[in-house]
């Protein structure tokens, strides 16, 4: 009987740092919701989406280097997670993005705003 008590305690174990990084995905989530909320009113609208994925680019590359600073194993492995995570979704937006939207953005207009 003390073999099944033990593997109950690993698992738990296994699903604490499961949790603790769908709650940090979460939150990286959350701050980049955030700062496009507040990138909304600085930059104009065709480009809002490429900042965005440019913030999550950015975030993917911070949470990589602060993978490769880690020491454990299993912690760096879901860093790497992270990483991967926040890159693909930046990936997934990246591809709503028109590419008349980018021609605007590098485009020189001589109409005034």
């Amino acid at each position: 009987m003390a073999i099944a008590d033990r593997g109950r305690m690993v698992r738990a174990k296994d699903q604490e740092s499961a949790g603790r990084g769908k709650e940090l995905m979460a939150g990286i989530l959350l701050l980049a919701l955030i700062a496009a909320l507040g990138i909304r009113n600085t930059v104009p609208l065709d480009a809002l989406a490429p900042v965005i994925v440019t913030l999550l680019f950015a975030a993917g590359a911070i949470t990589a280097g602060f993978a490769l600073l880690c020491r454990r194993d299993r912690l760096r492995s879901m860093w790497f997670d992270l990483a991967g995570g926040l890159t693909f979704i930046g990936v997934v937006l990246s591809v709503l993005i028109e590419p008349d939207q980018m021609i605007r953005l590098f485009a020189l207009s001589d109409q005034p705003e």
